[in-house]
């Protein structure tokens, strides 16, 4: 067997024997803590993309790493055939920390937006009274929920899409932030309307003041469930626990994942009241590993992190200042920026370099963001982060903008 020493070695195998489902940057990691990582070969680089907000509190959290190893000890896995000691802890604060009654927990976020559908269609057939298979949702242009086959079914990213039909019917597509398109779309069998509060995938793209509040009494007005797929921008990473208590909003179901495992285990969770989620009885739906002994709890550690709000303020303390250096760079080879929080969409000026070759520039600078949608970047660091580390990922970007500009004559 050959031995393997360098990031080249780990990339050359991993191209051979891993499917080539994602296009990585050239960067093998081998040790991690806070914001920074580090690779095979001992460089350094800060962490700007935080595992797609998985890791808003960083890697290894004293905290979080103390509750796995706890119980570890003592419990793993006992499946819901059995109850467990930390499930229910957990889903009571879990459903204090967002204002809901119950929580139904599952591994992954695209089995937690799966299981909102499931639900929603049961409340509609079941509580609103939509006839026996005619529940309709209501979804957005550009959106993104995770990639199994009902979920990329109302994708209209090529990419994600193309090939993996027939596809799931039952789904109506409007563009994303359009109030008066939503209420057209409604009609007596529309169950809910399921949206990312920021679309993450996209790029950041954030919605005109207003439209949240708009749609919850539209949803209200027409008895249709508001689902707001959090799994991104919830758990502290806009500088309030949930996107939607941005401008005050309160959904009818939330979906969670990502920071919700603390970057140790995948947990994802359905938050709802009651009349709500008492559709789900015994047998319609589960998951062997959904509320293990581990999962809930890490999850139970990283609610209780939240409930401290620090992590929250962390993310609007920053967000004048990552905002004030990024626009900074707006006609400098960055067209349009979008803050919210600690995360940013940046549009590249698609003449000077694509996204991937401004992440590949940052991370010879030592920083490491993700590209999407061709010439827009991402940055979601911890919210662990410091003012000064913030201010090196916006260095990065600047040098890099800087050196390419350059190369092209542009001073």
């Amino acid at each position: 067997m050959t031995e393997l020493s360098t990031n080249a070695d780990y990339i050359a195998l991993e191209d051979e024997v891993a499917a080539h489902n994602y296009s990585p940057l050239p960067v093998v990691v081998s040790d991690a803590e806070g914001v920074w990582v580090t690779d095979v070969e001992g460089n350094r680089y800060l962490d700007a993309l935080a595992g797609y907000s998985a890791l808003n509190f960083g890697h290894r959290h004293p905290d979080l790493v103390q509750a796995a190893k706890e119980q570890l000890d003592r419990a793993t896995l006992t499946s819901r055939a059995f109850h467990n000691d930390m499930l229910g802890p957990f889903c009571r604060d879990l459903a204090q920390l967002v204002g809901k009654d119950m929580v139904l927990p599952m591994n992954s976020g695209a089995e937690a937006v799966e299981t909102a559908l499931k639900l929603a269609r049961k409340w509609g057939y079941q509580v609103k009274g939509i006839p026996a298979e005619q529940a309709e949702i209501i979804v957005m242009e550009n959106n993104f929920h995770g990639r199994t086959t009902t979920i990329v079914s109302f994708s209209n990213d090529p990419e994600a899409r193309d090939d993996y039909g027939p596809y799931t019917p039952g789904f109506v597509t409007v563009p994303y932030g359009d109030l008066a398109a939503i209420e057209a779309a409604i009609t007596d069998n529309t169950a809910a309307v399921l949206l990312e509060p920021i679309q993450g995938e996209m790029g950041v793209q954030i919605p005109k003041e207003g439209f949240l509040p708009g749609l919850r009494e539209l949803c209200t007005a027409k008895n249709v469930l508001m689902i707001a797929d959090e799994i991104q921008s919830g758990l502290g990473r806009t500088g309030t626990t949930l996107a939607c208590g941005y401008e005050g909003v309160e959904a009818d179901v939330y979906t969670l994942g990502k920071a919700l495992g603390g970057g140790i285990i995948a947990v994802s969770a359905v938050a709802a009241n009651k009349d709500v989620m008492e559709v789900i009885t015994p047998g319609t739906h589960g998951s062997t590993f959904g509320g293990n002994p581990l999962a809930a709890a890490v999850g139970h550690a990283v609610v209780k992190l939240l409930a401290t709000g620090e992590f929250q303020d962390k993310a609007k303390e920053l967000e004048p200042r990552f905002r004030e250096r990024l626009e900074a760079l707006i006609g400098q080879g960055v067209d349009e920026v979008r803050v919210r929080g600690l995360w940013a969409g940046i549009d590249i000026d698609p003449d000077l370099m694509t996204g991937k070759e401004a992440c590949k520039g940052m991370a010879k600078r030592g920083v490491l963001a993700k590209d999407t949608h061709g010439s827009t970047i991402r940055l979601a660091p911890p919210l662990s982060i410091t003012a000064e580390e913030l201010d090196l990922v916006v260095q990065s970007l600047a040098d890099t903008l800087a050196d390419a500009r350059a190369a092209k004559g542009q001073g």
